[in-house]
């Protein structure tokens, strides 16, 4: 028989960690909310019986405010898991367990790992795990999920649960959390339910909760009538008048009453109350109001630094000459010796090598840039990035949380899009959708790097810089302006826990790179190939479908011919360029593809050479800033588009959504040109 293992958890507790050690997967690991938007399922490696583990997203109550508590919920109501793993961070163990004690009253199962134990041990902290059993009554097991400790007891600790628990898999808590006068309020309602409704599939005293509470989804999900909604309103009233407070204010405050009685007769911490941690001490430098911003600049700035400087060149410089000895050479004296066709050795060498082997030289590059980026999520610095770019948007009238979806969208815009669900304001989450791809992904990479080298060879670094940050001050800018007209309302308050400073694990960062990076080099391997080998039959062909000579007389060129007129006041009117921009849109590595095909024949490393002699040709240092732009912030590619379309749910905001970005692409675009003309940069 199959057995369902649910992981809930707080988000940063360890959750994805946990995960991948029972399931063997590798999912990506941060240290800071919003990684797991969605859950994720696998089936557990460690165990004979046939145990499948599912990943929910990270919460912090089961209220449905945001999308992941009704995922997390939903799932919980609807499928009943054998037994719930709650992952609680023992380090943070008085915000964990509220929680725990709403876990409690569904009536499932529940088996609580009790995570970053190590870091407890290194604090020289105490937990008495015997006596938090003895009081909440389910069984708590120490782990550290990074390094695989406690793994195996908590899997055999969930098994003896999962088949000792009664067949309708509901339980009752073993003590009641309230004071007497609301318990007494509790049980009189549930008489109240269970009076007008004989039989439903939820715990009673959960839905008497909720029913208090006045929670909507609940009347919904039990169908109540008007009749019990009724008879209920005197008892959430008479609560109500005692406290002078709504019911689930009052019943946040008596969990929290609860739990601090708790950790106060089972945690002994070493450090005196209110003493500073390392992380505050850090803090008081990183987050400072003066100090913040151009630190946060700094960092990034020395992360493209190395990433364009000596080390990325290097890497780049090695695979290229890898490419042209061992790939293209290899290749070019086997079709010879074969006897291939002239256009077989064309489309090999020209079009598939030369146009996949010219992104494919980048990805040292890319795996850099993702190295450093996963070392200031991991230790936990871009929460205090989101935390601190929270102020500064305030001031702009955009909501803080929505710097959380843009920081992922420097890896993908389709993550990043798809993280926007963890925003609770629709209007918010629409216009964080619409903002989200102007921040530059991975893919944009080879371009920038491409033009860069050509252009810009003293100064990568600064202009690969300056374009991320015109991205940023687009997505501000563009915001502000969004506001104050489509989307026109109060920003939504931002309230993000900060996870504590942590010296990040090699295997974490090779993760975050690896996975990362793969996406790039799977697509080198699947669209840019197809693509490469499109682009060159297009570029080779005319209608009649017979080879020609001439490029310009080929299917792209009649194409690009039409539509290089929309480019020209940009500085990058030529049909090239046009056809490039246009095959950006099944993804971006694709404009350098088209490019290498389109400008430059032959090996790779002497055609990446060729290929900026030739750019050199058809663009100005000028010209080239403003395709970088363009290409920086127009339409993102096609699964991002779907992914837009997915989340907005509606073809009218996902086309006012790609329609605004690549009109503000051309806009930024040519005012870039032609100012930078007028002040004869041209």
């Amino acid at each position: 028989m199959s057995l369902k293992f649910a992981l809930v958890g707080n988000p940063n507790s360890g959750k994805t960690s946990l995960f991948n050690e029972l399931t063997g997967s590798t999912q990506y690991v941060g240290n800071w909310p919003g990684v797991t938007v969605e859950k994720k399922e696998g089936k557990v490696k460690r165990l004979k019986e046939d145990v499948k583990i599912i990943d929910l997203p990270g919460i912090y109550s089961l209220s449905p405010y945001s999308l992941e508590e009704v995922i997390a919920r939903d799932y919980l109501l609807d499928e009943k898991p054998d037994v719930v793993i709650n992952i609680v961070d023992a380090t943070n163990i008085e915000r964990n367990l509220y929680l725990t004690t709403q876990l409690m009253e569904f009536g499932l199962p529940v088996v609580v790992a009790l995570n970053m134990m190590d870091e407890i041990e290194a604090q020289g902290d105490k937990i008495d795990i015997q006596a938090l059993e003895r009081t909440l009554g389910i069984p708590f097991i120490p782990t550290v999920a990074t390094k695989g400790k406690g793994i195996n007891e908590l899997l055999h600790k969930a098994l003896q649960v999962a088949k000792t628990a009664s067949a309708a898999g509901l339980i009752k808590p073993s003590q009641a959390i309230f004071p007497d006068k609301i318990e007494q309020n509790i049980k009189v309602t549930e008489k109240i339910l269970i009076s007008h409704i004989k039989r439903m599939d939820f715990n009673p005293r959960w839905v008497v909760l909720k029913l208090l509470e006045n929670d909507e989804k609940v009347f919904a999900k039990i169908n109540a009538s008007d009749a019990l909604l009724k008879a209920i309103k005197p008892y959430r009233e008479n609560l109500e008048r005692e406290y002078d407070s709504d019911v689930e204010s009052i019943f946040a405050d008596e969990r929290y009453r609860y739990i601090s009685q708790i950790v106060s007769k089972t945690v002994k911490r070493k450090r005196p109350s209110g003493a500073l941690t390392v992380s505050d001490k850090i803090d008081r430098i990183v987050t400072n109001r003066i100090l913040a911003i151009p630190l946060f600049l700094a960092i990034m700035y020395t992360v493209f630094r190395v990433t364009f400087g000596t080390v990325g060149t290097f890497a780049v410089d090695y695979i290229e000459v890898f490419f042209n000895e061992k790939v293209v050479g290899l290749l070019s004296v086997w079709l010879e010796a074969a006897g291939a066709a002239d256009w077989l050795h064309s489309l090999v060498i020209d079009g598939v090598v030369g146009g996949v082997g010219s992104v494919l030289i980048y990805v040292p590059q890319i795996m850099i840039l993702f190295f450093f980026l996963a070392i200031l999520e991991d230790s936990g610095y871009m929460a205090r990035a989101a935390f601190i770019m929270d102020y500064f948007f305030k001031k702009l009238g955009l909501s803080g949380k929505s710097f959380i979806p843009m920081l992922l969208g420097f890896g993908c815009s389709v993550p990043a899009v798809m993280a926007t669900r963890t925003l609770e304001d629709e209007k918010d989450r629409r216009l964080t959708i619409i903002l989200t791809p102007f921040m530059s992904c991975g893919a944009k990479l080879p371009v920038y790097a491409l033009f860069a080298a050509a252009f810009f060879a003293t100064n990568q670094s600064r202009v690969v810089f300056s374009i991320y940050l015109l991205g940023i001050l687009v997505a501000i800018l563009s915001g502000v302006l969004l506001k104050k007209t489509v989307f026109k309302g109060k920003a939504a308050p931002f309230v993000m826990e900060l996870p504590p400073y942590r010296i990040p694990t090699l295997k974490s960062l090779m993760i975050h790179m690896w996975d990362r990076s793969k996406d790039f080099i799977t697509k080198a391997g699947t669209v840019i190939f197809a693509a490469a080998v499109l682009i060159w039959f297009l570029q080779s062909f005319n209608f009649s479908f017979q080879m020609v000579e001439d490029p310009a007389r080929s299917i792209l060129g009649v194409i690009g011919a039409v539509i290089a007129p929309i480019f020209a006041p940009l500085g990058f009117g030529d049909w090239r360029s046009a056809v490039a921009i246009l095959a950006g849109l099944l993804a971006k590595e694709v404009v350098v593809t088209t490019l290498g095909i389109l400008l430059a024949v032959g090996e790779v490393a002497e055609g990446s050479v060729e290929l900026i002699s030739t750019l050199q040709t058809y663009f100005t240092p000028l010209k080239a800033y403003a395709f970088m732009a363009f290409t920086l912030l127009y339409m993102p590619c096609i699964a991002a588009f779907g992914a837009i379309k997915r989340e907005m749910n509606s073809w009218k905001w996902a086309w006012f959504a790609v329609g605004y970005q690549t009109v503000v692409a051309w806009l930024v675009a040519f005012l870039i040109y032609q100012i930078g003309s007028l002040f004869g940069l041209g």
